[in-house]
């Protein structure tokens, strides 16, 4: 960033970006005006069967175009591989790529931030920074998202679908994988750190998403999707180095949503009032969740009888991997929206 802090030009035109999306409508045409006005070297847009003009509109703004093949499961992480593949192709001298979800905008001056930090920290594959709710306040879903993406600054385990890598510790670890449907960021940075490298998360702004989450039926369909790639996670990487990931998530699930209101359900044959012991055990829950982020707030009220509702969604997406994987399957992206 320069000192009257422009962009960069020289800096960022050795960035290339790759932006995935189905039937984004305007938050697409937004999210790909923001990448023109931060002179990156190339934009490739991934399209996954949109209905909409998804695709018109990237081509009107000079996106390259990939189109994935309707014969094989949508997955955010193989979007992104064949995204890079021919971004790296066009521009072979591209040491960086920005992963964009096409529900985001670009905030200024943030790839000259990233690269700039990526020069000097040669240990970090990957640098991300704090991904914002453009509408917060529009619903309690949109809130809830807000709050889940403020993530402490510093050296992290994982980053989200919007991140700044390098390429080419991206390709030494062959990318995404192309099968989770959820966890495919967290899994590869799995596979990064086990190699070696570092995650970062700048304090700075990255991207301001637009969750467009009206309704209690897209919050749980996102829960289930969670919960689904939880388990997927899980199984990738327990027979890998290290601590598998997403254990302590699918254990709170089993537990709250299901091994308590079982034991519940059983006891209450002989005697009703175990039913309200039951609903006691979930609002002290509650009340520890919300003393944790501040008692006195209505949003830390909220925000703590959510993620105790949340673990019924994500036993119900654990169920279906279970369902998914006895029967030799794969599951194509689970959408919420």
């Amino acid at each position: 960033m320069t000192l009257d802090g422009s962009v960069n030009v020289e800096n960022v035109a050795r960035v290339g970006v790759v932006v995935i999306g189905r039937n984004e409508g305007d938050r697409l045409i937004r999210c790909l005006d923001s990448l023109k006005l931060a002179g990156v070297a190339a934009i490739v847009y991934v399209d996954s069967g949109s209905t909409d003009d998804s695709v018109r509109e990237a081509e009107k703004r000079g996106a390259s175009i990939v189109k994935l093949d309707l014969t094989r499961p949508f997955t955010a992480g193989r979007a992104r591989n064949e995204g890079f593949e021919l971004l790296v192709h066009q521009c072979p001298d591209i040491g960086f790529v920005q992963f964009v979800d096409g529900d985001c905008e670009l905030a200024p001056n943030w790839l000259s931030k990233a690269q700039d930090f990526l020069d000097r920290h040669a240990k970090v594959a990957i640098v991300c920074g704090r991904r914002q709710e453009k509408h917060p306040d529009a619903s309690q879903y949109n809130k809830l998202c807000d709050i889940e993406w403020n993530t402490p600054v510093g050296e992290a385990d994982a980053c989200g679908g919007d991140a700044l890598v390098r390429v080419g510790p991206f390709r030494h670890v062959n990318g995404f994988s192309d099968v989770l449907i959820a966890g495919e960021e967290p899994e590869l940075c799995h596979r990064l750190r086990a190699d070696g490298w570092k995650i970062w998360r700048l304090d700075a702004d990255m991207t301001f998403h637009d969750a467009a989450m009206y309704r209690l039926s897209q919050w749980w369909m996102r829960g289930v999707r969670s919960g689904f790639g939880y388990a997927q996670v899980w199984s990738a990487t327990r027979k890998g180095e290290g601590t598998a990931l997403y254990g302590q998530q699918i254990r709170r699930a089993v537990i709250w949503a299901g091994i308590l209101p079982a034991i519940t359900f059983v006891a209450a044959l002989h005697d009703l009032r175990f039913i309200l012991g039951l609903f006691g055990i979930y609002a002290l829950q509650v009340t520890r969740i919300a003393l944790r982020h501040g008692i006195m707030h209505t949003t830390a009220w909220s925000y703590a009888f959510f993620a105790m509702l949340a673990k019924f969604p994500e036993l119900q997406g654990v169920a279906r991997y279970v369902l998914m994987a006895s029967r030799g399957g794969q599951r194509s992206a689970i959408l919420y929206k």
